[in-house]
């Protein structure tokens, strides 16, 4: 007698069918995601650096701290002018010459901020860089659309944004060696050194992605004519899915997450603020031991978010996972300041905010690229993204002022939590879209 289960030829073809996808996918991510990894890396080490340079900057130059403050936030002018002409430029002329053309400049101007000689050349320099820089980061959300369907795009977003988590782990330790190694060499200070060899790296790197990114599938000449068939069927089916958002929900779209993304941007920002304070105040004075210390809610993000982006990606229920990512990172902040005089359990609390977070945030962008299209996609991305990197601008002055007026960086810092919060809770409000529950 016999005994065998016979599997019914269309579940056969399915499970079949399945594992093909995925064998393209991980082919499409082996070939693009590392190039964009090490991209993303460089881009915010030349954004952040400047932090760190100020501590020697600042004496050398005689810059105030309000000078100081005024040229680290003209930077975020100049990409929030510059971020959807930059988008559509970006769509027009493709990816591959466009991201390279950020990137080189982007670079050259980061590295000829060792050239600064006073407040408005700091000023001018910083302006420049936000122009320079505008339009990357949407551009790769934009990017990835390209090759990516929905269900799959969670995961290569966090990915890319495992890179903003790494550089919080290796960005200090990096900065701190070349300033301290290199200081005085050639007539240079470490400052200059730092903007020298932080910058020129992502010169480089644009060279290399003129030479290796492709614009598209129909580009990518080591796909096989297959592969790209494929590919070009799970786009399609998303598109579809988009095809019946109108105008007019295209802008109730790109207002609420540009508002989202925003608060949740202002919880990120509040993090690499109270972060140093709150060790500091803990009882460690070492720079050393805080930058150690800082680096441990970015190891838990890197590992968590990257779980957090399967779970999402495979229930397609990004945007409560969303929601519920801003409600942890809200209850950290909140904590973070309840324990702060107890470095073990203040370190655990604003961890958990940033694992939160930084799980939020490339989740995030699954929701506006769902229903948005063509045109409408790249510059809305691009609104979203500019709108939302304004809080780099608006949070810490308002953190400054709560801070000044009560003497605790505590009122400041419960302030982020109601902003995150409060994103967790629009999110919910976001339009249900295909099969996103």
């Amino acid at each position: 007698m016999n005994n065998t289960i016979r599997v019914p030829s269309t579940i056969q073809t399915q499970i079949v069918d399945e594992t093909a996808q995925n064998t393209i996918y991980k082919k499409v991510a082996w070939r693009i995601m590392p190039l964009l990894l090490v991209c993303q890396l460089l881009a915010y080490l030349d954004r952040i650096n400047v932090g760190l340079a100020k501590l020697q900057m600042g004496q050398d130059l005689g810059f105030s701290e309000s000078a100081y403050g005024l040229g680290a936030g003209i930077f975020f002018l100049g990409y929030f002018l510059f971020e959807v002409p930059s988008n559509i430029m970006l769509h027009r002329i493709g990816a591959r010459r466009w991201i390279a053309r950020i990137m080189i400049s982007w670079g050259l101007v980061s590295a000829a901020t060792m050239l600064v000689t006073g407040t408005t050349s700091f000023y001018i320099m910083r302006f420049l860089l936000g122009v320079a820089e505008a339009g990357f980061f949407p551009g790769i959300i934009l990017y990835l659309t390209l090759w990516f369907p929905s269900a799959r795009r969670g995961r290569m977003t966090t990915l890319f944004m495992t890179a903003t988590a790494a550089s919080g782990v290796v960005g200090g330790p990096i900065s701190g060696w070349i300033m301290t190694a290199f200081g005085g060499i050639h007539g240079l200070a470490g400052w200059q050194w730092l903007f020298l060899l932080e910058g020129l790296p992502s010169a480089l790197m644009g060279l290399v992605v003129l030479r290796y990114l492709d614009d598209g599938i129909e580009s990518a000449q080591w796909l096989l004519a297959s592969e790209k068939k494929v590919l070009r069927e799970a786009l399609n089916r998303d598109e579809q899915a988009r095809a019946a958002v109108t105008p007019r929900s295209s802008v109730n779209v790109i207002v609420l997450s540009s508002l989202v993304y925003f608060l949740l941007l202002a919880g990120l920002y509040g993090i690499g603020f109270w972060l140093p304070t709150i060790i500091r105040e803990s009882g460690v004075s070492s720079a050393e031991e805080i930058g150690m210390l800082s680096a441990i809610p970015y190891i838990c993000a890197g590992v968590v978010m990257n779980v957090v982006a399967y779970s999402a990606d495979r229930k397609r229920a990004w945007k409560s996972h969303v929601a519920l990512a801003a409600f942890a990172a809200a209850a950290g902040l909140l904590a973070s300041t309840y324990w702060a005089g107890t470095l073990a359990l203040s370190l655990a609390a604003l961890s958990v905010a940033t694992v939160g977070i930084l799980s939020a945030l490339p989740l995030f962008w699954n929701l506006p690229t769902m229903m948005l299209r063509g045109v409408a996609a790249a510059s809305g991305i691009a609104v979203i993204n500019s709108m939302g990197n304004l809080s780099g601008f608006v949070s810490p002055l308002i953190v400054g002022w709560l801070t000044q007026r009560s003497h605790s960086a505590a009122d400041g810092v419960q302030f982020l939590a109601a902003c995150v919060l409060v994103s967790g809770l629009l999110t919910l409000l976001m339009r249900r879209c295909s099969a996103e529950n």
